[in-house]
């Protein structure tokens, strides 16, 4: 478990990270100062890059539930992700691939515009492809059901943070000071080319220690919701049973990883409806569904509110990697003879999550710990909630902040404020981030089904990407709405000059909308259920359904049947009385019997074959009870 996972850290630790969050911090330049966008096409720009990149996080997490395993998955999109570097350090070494300045929003045009985007389209499809992939496949290597191995999974990803914050020490610094300061922008893509393909390498050497799951074609998450969804419409004018016992669910028959029994909850009703009986057709998997199948699909539907409350922090982040480094570079960055770069800023951030994360996992969550008896120290829903609570205080400093810098520029543009002001923002929105992300990844691995496990954690980056994108929006929509109804007829942020802008009054609105959202955030909060970890017994048990039809009919008392495993049939049955004795009935299937007061995960009873008449070549090997 922990050798695998060193494996993992060893790619987030100063590798891919290295490079990706430094091209998150300084792209806004490069695409300022090389490619010659405006201010707010260049903060676009980045934004929506960033939000594709997240968004395309979906793939790898569908992928890898579906396809193929999350390794395989990792080092595909890795390699497509090193790729994409590689484009881009060719563009940025080549003057001949770079645009000429033309004084417009954009001079980027023909095939450099082809090359420009090519190269990004594949950097945000490799990099998103992983994030999809690589969480999960680093909380694959924990036991769920071991309460020390939970515990080490909270500890896991607080660990991931960390890696991903000293990476990104490295790239806001050394990769940021090649790029912004000696402008050397081919040298910090190539040495980030090269990190992550090291990285990758060292993620391939660590494949004989991983637990690896692979999935299969009957795993599909989008499958399996669009069957609940297309079942429980066509039910939708049936009754529901009075007990869920009516309902159908399979039968755990062996301990494999990718088993899971999902105790019955009574939110979504509608959805039951997906696994009522269906008295005159063949079951099949578009006709009905099992209770665990039905409770995968309410398991995702109850994060959505979750997910969505998250994005407004995700907008306020997007801020911090744009327009705040453009103040950075209007401020005073001399420390003695040395010119820090704007782009480096963050670096105060990610020193403070470094010492803190460490304290958090070792001082507060064993305190923690004793006190709420939960794994984690607090709830991954209560650690979020933190998070989005300091995003509004980051964004209402962040105004007051700009306040200062341009009321300065404009008493005397040749003294400006330190650029360690923006510390302040900095510094709360980088806690803030600690708690917020790591609760997310969190919450949503563990909350999700086995077999949606990636596609979950991808929720993740999806709050990140709509964050992004929202950014975008933000910035167009209040930029026409203010031109039109100010008397200067400009919009809060417009042009090349920031000086002229009013940018803490986009602060400040956004700070006021975070307050909202933590509102709305609460609600959900408070009305999600957590999955149960243990089976529900107050829930009424459900029926048994394997993987082949059988008749609904009597079923014969198990007290003197012998049980085989069933993992490749299905049952339809009835509750009948009990029976003083077991009548056999020959059939090519056998008859399948229930064992009384036998249960596991969510109250379900467990299932075992009777013997058959029929004998197929491999039963006529065995002997006879």
């Amino acid at each position: 478990m922990y050798i695998s996972n060193v494996f993992i850290f060893a790619v987030l630790v100063s590798l891919e990270n290295m490079g990706f969050i430094a091209n998150m911090v300084s792209l806004v330049l490069y695409f300022m100062y090389v490619m010659f966008f405006n201010y707010p096409n260049s903060a676009n720009t980045v934004t929506n890059f960033m939000g594709s990149t997240f968004l395309l996080s979906l793939i790898g997490g569908f992928i890898s539930d579906t396809f193929i395993s999350r390794f395989t998955t990792s080092i595909i999109f890795g390699f497509i992700e090193v790729l994409g570097l590689a484009v881009v350090t060719i563009q940025a070494y080549s003057k001949d691939l770079q645009p000429a300045y033309c004084g417009k929003a954009s001079c980027i045009d023909g095939s450099k515009a082809v090359m420009f985007y090519f190269s990004l389209g594949l950097l945000a499809l490799g990099a998103g492809g992983v994030k999809g992939a690589l969480p999960a496949l680093g909380g694959d290597q924990f036991d769920h059901k071991d309460p020390k191995e939970a515990k080490a999974l909270a500890r896991y990803f607080n660990w991931l943070l960390l890696s991903t914050t000293l990476g990104a020490c490295v790239g806001v610094t050394g990769i940021v000071y090649l790029t912004t300061e000696k402008h050397k922008w081919y040298w910090g893509f190539f040495i980030s080319t090269v990190a992550t393909f090291i990285g990758f390498t060292v993620l391939a050497l660590g494949k004989p220690f991983y637990h690896i799951r692979e999935p299969e074609m009957a795993d599909s998450p989008i499958v399996r919701i669009a069957q609940v969804i297309v079942v429980a419409i066509n039910n939708s004018k049936l009754a529901l049973p009075d007990s869920p016992d009516e309902l159908y669910e399979i039968s755990k028959t062996k301990n494999d990883f990718r088993e899971e029994i999902i105790s019955h909850t009574n939110q979504f009703r509608f959805l039951d409806k997906a696994a009522i009986v269906p008295k005159d057709s063949k079951t099949t998997p578009w006709t009905v569904c099992t209770v665990t199948q039905v409770e995968e699909v309410k398991i995702l539907t109850r994060m959505l509110p979750i997910l969505f409350s998250t994005v407004i922090m995700n907008t306020c982040l997007a801020q911090l990697q744009t327009f705040s480094v453009m103040q950075g570079n209007f401020m005073n960055r001399k420390i003695g003879n040395f010119n820090v770069p704007a782009a480096s800023i963050p670096i105060i951030p990610l020193v403070f999550m470094s010492i803190l994360v460490p304290i958090y996992e070792f001082f507060f969550v064993p305190f923690a710990r004793k006190i709420t008896k939960h794994p984690s120290g607090i709830t991954q829903l209560q650690r979020v909630g933190v998070g989005l609570v300091l995003s509004a205080i980051s964004m209402a400093i962040a105004g007051i902040v700009e306040v200062k810098r341009r009321d300065q520029a404009h008493r005397d543009i040749m003294k400006p404020i330190s650029l360690f002001w923006l510390s302040f923002q900095y510094g709360i929105f980088g806690i803030a981030d600690m708690f917020t992300l790591v609760g997310l990844l969190e919450f949503f691995y563990r909350e999700a089904p086995i077999r949606m496990r990636s596609l979950s954690t991808s929720f993740t980056w999806l709050t990140l990407s709509f964050g992004y994108f929202l950014s975008t929006v933000f910035v167009n929509v209040i930029n026409a709405i203010t031109k039109r109804t100010s008397s200067s007829k400009q919009g809060w942020i417009h042009g090349l000059d920031l000086n002229s802008s009013h940018l803490n009054l986009f602060y400040w609105f956004l700070a006021i909308l975070s307050c909202l959202n933590f509102l709305n955030y609460l609600y959900w909060a408070s009305w999600y259920k957590y999955k149960t970890e243990e089976p529900d017994h107050s829930e009424p048990k459900a029926m048994d359904l394997t993987t082949e039809q059988l008749p609904m009919e009597e079923v014969p008392d198990p007290t003197e049947a012998k049980g085989e495993d069933l993992s490749t049939r299905m049952l339809v049955a009835e509750e009948e009385p009990e029976h003083t004795e077991a009548k056999a009935k020959d059939s090519s299937t056998g008859p399948l019997l229930v064992e009384e007061g036998s249960t596991v995960d969510g109250g379900v009873t467990e299932v075992h074959e009777g013997p058959s008449s029929v004998q197929t070549e491999d039963s006529k090997q065995q002997p006879t009870s």
